[in-house]
């Protein structure tokens, strides 16, 4: 059965699917409708372009059980059943602790995907999150105080490190769209009763904050936040672009350091990403933003002279004369 095109938003997850199809992909899935109507997308597109595919089995699924719910395991059998159907891999992984938070178990089953896709040489992990993932995604980052970047980090392609991708093809696809898309293919989801769970901060902004937003405060609030996360995406790659130029004008060409001078005579904000990247890229370490606050007000009141420390784990980072640089904190 080939699927029917039905909006600009599906043609655009073609098109996404069209100029990866040639890699190796590790799908992300759970039983519910994002996760098979994803999985009935990539099958038909690959039935549909055959042709042009070098390797019709350079895909596999993969699933993470947080064994969360007492119906679990036959969620698994359900799962591999559907699987089984398109004659590719599964592979079911199981989270070892059953009390485990909700934050905790995002960041197990990302590393688990992560170390998987690298094991297997799989460039590309496609994930099933929608349109109305990205909005409860801004919503609650934004209240954990987030800044710009944090609070669009849900975007339609980035990286997980240099080797590996993250895509996310139903990212311009609202949930009630793939839902009734699912009814019209009969798909078999799988009923996720954690879904309604109130504990889970998920749970509470999808099915009481955002529809008391939309109800009481702007009926198109979500088309606005939509607009906002788009202009705010915007104004994140013109910062990175920038970012990057004055980070590769000031670092020096042989040790790892930096010039501190040429530095202070940027803006705030290009001060903060440009000491964050340095951090990062060079000893894989991401400074609190009290500590680079700390680095960037003993820049401004330390105009004749400066010479401090600001130590971070085992390494020091180090402001002298005119050079930021990078030493081992030895005790």
């Amino acid at each position: 059965m080939q699927i029917q095109l039905t909006s600009i938003n599906h043609i655009t997850t073609y098109r996404l699917f069209c100029k990866y199809l040639n890699n190796n992909h590790l799908i992300a899935i759970s039983g519910g409708q994002d996760s098979l109507y994803l999985v009935h997308l990539i099958e038909n597109f690959y039935i549909k372009y055959s042709e042009n595919v070098k390797d019709v089995n350079n895909i596999s699924y993969i699933y993470i059980d947080h064994q969360w719910r007492k119906d679990s395991y036959q969620q698994i059998i359900h799962l591999i059943n559907y699987i089984k159907l398109t004659k590719k891999k599964i592979y079911i992984y199981q989270l070892p602790y059953k009390s485990l938070s909700e934050n905790l178990c995002r960041l197990y089953r990302y590393n688990i995907i992560n170390q998987h896709a690298i094991k297997h040489n799989q460039k590309f992990i496609i994930t099933g999150h929608n349109k109305t993932d990205k909005l409860e995604t801004f919503l609650r980052n934004f209240f954990r105080g987030s800044g710009t970047q944090g609070t669009t980090s849900l975007v339609i392609k980035s990286h997980m490190n240099k080797k590996q991708y993250l895509l996310r093809p139903l990212l311009n696809l609202k949930r009630d769209d793939i839902y009734w898309s699912c009814k019209k293919f009969n798909l078999p989801i799988w009923s996720d009763t954690t879904n309604y769970i109130y504990s889970f901060e998920r749970n509470r902004t999808r099915y009481e904050l955002m529809p008391y937003l939309k109800k009481y405060f702007h009926n198109k609030i979500e088309d606005n936040i939509n607009s906002l996360l788009k202009n705010c995406n915007q104004d994140n790659e013109y910062i990175r672009q920038n970012t990057m130029k004055l980070y590769l004008k000031i670092k020096h060409h042989k040790f790892v350091a930096m010039n501190y001078r040429k530095l202070k005579k940027q803006t705030f904000s290009l001060q903060l990403k440009v000491i964050q990247l340095f951090c990062t890229h060079n000893i894989n370490l991401t400074p609190t933003y009290n500590q680079i606050n700390t680095i960037l007000l003993k820049m401004t009141y330390n105009q004749i002279y400066t010479n401090f420390q600001i130590k971070l784990g085992f390494l020091l980072l180090n402001i002298n004369h005119n050079w930021i640089y990078v030493t081992v904190n030895i005790i």
